[in-house]
């Protein structure tokens, strides 16, 4: 038998991996449709807005979601580590207590957030981006922290139900209920608000759709009374809190360091390289899309493989679906050289040509971060969620540090290139912990289940 052949048989019978796959595609499916959508919606926006509002138009979003964010402990991560590990034990009530926990948590720190968004609103609109009129739009949009109250609990449920297909209708749901309305804003005329309120309503019917999803499967995955479970079952209220407190700061330093950029860049220039360098994240996110299914779908497989010391079949998920990423993400990067120039020279006249070299510095350090996409999920997995926020932390200081003294005098080129090399380091420094701690478990004492 060929090596090809032996090589292609192995990933056909690789349970786990075509668990992942399988779940992947149904998210991937809509998000195909939806790359396809979210692309039009972009140039559309592009189109009828110009780099200065489309600027604007970004750190609008981008504040609201950063305050959420903010406050946000990243119940999903919870959810699918401590929920998730009960469930592999078969312990259902633990399990239901620790995501009635997680639901309350989450509910209300989104009320205190859009209360915090509401304060902040004037001084962002007057010092970040540098008109008054914009806290209104803020605000107005900041409606949809309410709408998202427990989406990230709700999103986990889903997955460790292993049910994706109603994940992947809702997001093609919001895509073509946002793109439709931007549309139809632009024949007929519309204006930044128009594009907003595309934005919102998109939001609102992925929120509250994800929330009745979750509702409707609990009774399967935790049995009827789950709500009835009491918090005294759940006895590792410090581990919980602990991994919660942490993640949250993990999440706040890539909120400043990472996901922040159109504001940094808006505050250090104008809402004109604003608009270039949201435009080049744009494109960002068509590398990453693909990818997102699976990191929702692979960080369930990765907790269990650990739970039960399953370190064979853990290497070969992080291999195989590391391979997948690279195949997608340099097939990227191939068309972004060889067409990229001439595609962005017919949009708007070449409006937005400006973003061309920011798109192919961050190509670097996104695709790096797409084909290692489980570095942190595996780290956590293991109960280490303070190692990548030791890392992010470092390396996102010195990061901020040179952002100060580089980006206003040198432009939103040097940003990109600073958030490039803040993804090879950071994310290779995780992944090197990360693989050694499987080479650590693997040779420990209890060695590996088979």
């Amino acid at each position: 038998m060929s090596m090809l052949a032996r090589w292609t048989r192995t990933w056909r019978e690789d349970r786990v991996l075509r668990g992942v796959i399988r779940n992947s595609g149904y998210l991937l499916s809509s998000n195909t449709i939806s790359m396809g959508l979210t692309s039009v919606q972009g140039i559309l926006a592009a189109l009828l807005l110009e780099p200065a509002a489309y600027g604007a138009l970004g750190m609008v979003v981008l504040f609201a979601s950063s305050v959420n964010r903010l406050l946000s402990f990243r119940m999903g991560e919870v959810v699918i580590k401590f929920a998730g590990q009960h469930l592999a034990l078969g312990e259902k009530e633990k399990a239901a207590a620790v995501i009635k926990a997680a639901l309350l948590a989450e509910a209300l720190t989104s009320i205190v957030a859009y209360l915090i968004l509401f304060v902040l609103a004037p001084f962002a609109a007057q010092y970040i981006i540098k008109d008054p009129a914009a806290g209104r739009l803020i605000v107005f949009y900041g409606l949809a922290l309410l709408a998202n109250l427990v989406f990230e609990t709700s999103t986990a449920v889903l997955q460790l139900a292993g049910k994706y297909r109603g994940q992947a209708a809702l997001n093609l749901a919001q895509s073509l209920l946002t793109a439709g309305w931007i549309l139809g804003a632009y024949l007929l005329g519309g204006g930044l608000l128009d594009v907003l309120l595309a934005y919102l309503a998109g939001k609102l019917l992925y929120g509250v759709g994800m929330a009745a999803l979750a509702y409707r499967r609990m009774p399967l995955v935790l049995g009827s009374g789950w709500w009835k479970s009491s918090f005294n079952q759940i006895t590792n209220w410090r581990d919980i809190l602990y991994f919660a407190f942490t993640t949250n700061v993990s999440g706040t330093i890539n909120m400043v360091i990472r996901d922040s950029e159109v504001l940094w860049v808006g505050f250090f220039l104008s809402t004109v390289e604003a608009g270039y360098y949201k435009f080049a994240l744009g494109i960002m996110n068509i590398l990453v899309m693909p990818v997102s299914p699976l990191i929702n779908t692979t960080f369930p497989e990765i907790s269990r493989a650990v739970a039960r010391r399953e370190w064979k079949p853990l290497r070969s998920i992080l291999r195989k679906t590391s391979a997948l990423s690279l195949v997608w993400t340099v097939g990227c990067a191939v068309g972004i050289l060889l067409f990229g120039r001439w595609l962005l020279g017919l949009l708007k006249d070449g409006l937005y040509l400006p973003s061309y070299p920011a798109i192919l510095i961050l190509m670097v350090g996104y695709g790096f971060a797409n084909v290692f996409f489980w570095n942190r999920p595996l780290l956590l997995s293991f109960g280490l969620p303070n190692y990548p926020l030791k890392v992010t932390a470092l390396v996102g200081a010195v990061k901020t540090i040179l952002m100060f003294f580089l980006v206003r005098p040198l432009g939103y080129l040097v940003q990109a290139a600073l958030l490039s090399a803040y993804f090879l380091f950071s994310v290779g420094l995780i992944v090197l912990r990360g693989v050694a701690e499987i080479r650590k478990a693997s040779f420990s004492p209890q060695g590996e289940v088979e």
